[in-house]
């Protein structure tokens, strides 16, 4: 069977659609590093994508399989979260107690919070289902304690927030 019989019967586009899925997955944790790196130095958002790109696009997955990161998803990741980060945070802050505040939560909380924020406000495709499912998994990266189910429970009202479902017009 040639390449282009297995692409044609489907054996190849799964595989293909698997390393897409999981190059943006390190987009994404790329993205959250390189926000929380942000905050932690003052390092301008161009600056961490030069160095990110450069030298830590690629990353471990499940302790053995190595992936790439898409590029392009993470810059534009790391832009949403820069230029949306006022509209990002407020949504944050209204989910949260007004006894504590978004400035108050773990810094790697805060930068997934505004890198899933980006696709929420500026990647109108990606489903908010799997914005949320993404960036719960690097949450479980990070924590071991409640953090994902926290994470969970302000990404589920920020993806209502920041993108609110849209309802069929109503019938004449």
């Amino acid at each position: 069977m040639s390449d282009d019989d297995m692409i044609l019967a489907g054996s190849e586009v799964p595989r293909r659609q698997d390393v897409s899925r999981r190059a943006r997955s390190v987009a994404r944790l790329n993205g959250v590093q390189a926000l929380y790196q942000m905050e932690m130095t003052g390092a301008s958002w161009r600056a961490i994508a030069t160095e990110f790109q450069a030298h830590r696009a690629v990353q471990e997955i499940d302790d053995e399989e190595i992936a790439k990161a898409d590029r392009k998803h993470f810059r534009k990741v790391l832009e949403g979260a820069v230029e949306e980060q006022t509209r990002i945070d407020r949504a944050v802050d209204a989910v949260l107690k007004s006894d504590w505040p978004l400035k108050r939560i773990d810094p790697t909380l805060r930068a997934l919070f505004r890198a899933a924020g980006s696709e929420f406000l500026t990647m109108p495709k990606v489903p908010p289902k799997v914005v949320i499912n993404e960036y719960i998994e690097i949450a479980k990266a990070f924590f071991e304690g409640e953090e994902a189910r926290f994470a969970n429970a302000v990404l589920d009202a920020m993806a209502r927030e920041l993108r609110p479902p849209t309802e069929p017009p109503a019938p004449a």
